[in-house]
């Protein structure tokens, strides 16, 4: 039997016990920042090294690098990924390389109508616009329907109007002409066919900032020769742009009217959250049945820890990555080509 000294003994053993628990438990270091990532697409198609001569495909993996390069700026000095992929597509949109903003593709009627969405993962807000012909840089007037408004979507005059309501630089549509935008038109026009190429061409971009905040937005002009008033995936959350923190982020390019079909990027957000698909795994689920209903393109995609898979189905796909650890470019389906 215990004496009442062994009991106070034993009493007194067991508080400093608990003081030590105590004091481990309020020393516990909190968790480490999430590392940011940064993955951007120029476009999908028929993209073989035989048609791109040395000084185009520098000049793309060019193109590419200065998107990298001002998302990751963001990123890099903690803000936002919803301000990163905003950020990154931007370059691409003033670049005559790719199919968005300066250098879009024609409509049939020989104007431009571009088309641009964005989504912030914390909560799932979007804004897109469509068919606007006079805003210079789409993806500020999708990111001004999304911050200061309360819809999603703009669409035709009413998008260029409330882009200059806000402050939006604004341009005559000849702004986003180039030379060889419009031999893709006659070429369209007179073969009444349209190659891979002339089919796709959208940018996007996906991110994940040091707070494990993911996004993603996608820029166009669309389909060369198609019929004006005709929308594409680009604007439409869910088929081509999709960001639901701890998910998934996409941003897909392609041919629009099957990613619609098949709502590509919300297909691969639900298969990561409900069947625990990788992004990898689900994408490639969603784009077979692109090609079963005859389409074809890629997606860039990224999970809710900040891994980065691209898949595509087409010849080729323009995209890079960038995080602290470095930086990656690729046009073929070879291996990335060079690090920064």
């Amino acid at each position: 039997m215990m004496t009442l000294k062994t009991l106070a003994i034993v009493a007194a053993t067991a508080a400093v016990l608990g003081a030590c628990a105590t004091h481990v438990a309020v020393a516990e270091p909190e968790s480490a920042p999430q590392e940011w990532h940064l993955a951007i697409h120029g476009g999908a198609g028929v993209i073989l090294r035989e048609n791109l001569s040395a000084e185009q495909e520098a000049a793309y993996v060019a193109g590419l690098n200065e998107a990298m390069a001002a998302g990751a700026a963001v990123l890099r000095d903690g803000g936002s990924a919803v301000d990163a992929v905003q950020a990154a597509v931007l370059p691409m949109e003033n670049s005559p390389l790719f199919n968005a903003g300066y250098g879009a593709v024609f409509a049939a009627n020989g104007t431009h109508e571009l088309d641009a969405s964005i989504m912030d993962g914390r909560d799932r807000n979007a804004g897109s616009v469509a068919g606007v012909m006079h805003v210079k840089n789409p993806i500020l007037a999708a990111r001004a329907v999304m911050d200061r408004s309360e819809h999603v979507m703009f669409a035709g005059p009413g998008a260029d109007a409330f882009a200059e309501a806000q402050g939006l630089e604004m341009v005559e549509n000849s702004h986003f002409d180039t030379e060889r935008r419009r031999k893709s038109l006659e070429h369209v026009l007179k073969e009444r066919t349209r190659t891979a190429a002339e089919r796709h061409g959208t940018v996007g971009a996906v991110a994940i900032d040091s707070h494990g905040n993911l996004a993603a937005a996608t820029t166009t002009g669309g389909m060369t020769a198609k019929t004006p008033g005709r929308v594409g995936d680009a604007p439409l959350v869910g088929a081509a742009t999709y960001a639901e923190n701890g998910v998934c982020a996409v941003s897909a390019t392609g041919h629009g009217e099957y990613f619609i079909r098949v709502g590509v990027a919300k297909t691969i957000c639900d298969r990561v959250k409900l069947a625990g698909d990788s992004v990898g795994e689900a994408a490639q689920v969603a784009l077979d049945e692109v090609a079963a209903l005859g389409g074809d393109g890629g997606v860039i995609v990224m999970d809710g820890e900040g891994n980065v898979d691209f898949v595509f189905n087409s010849a080729g796909m323009y995209r890079g990555e960038i995080s602290a650890k470095g930086a990656s470019t690729a046009i073929f389906r070879a291996e990335p080509e060079g690090d920064e």
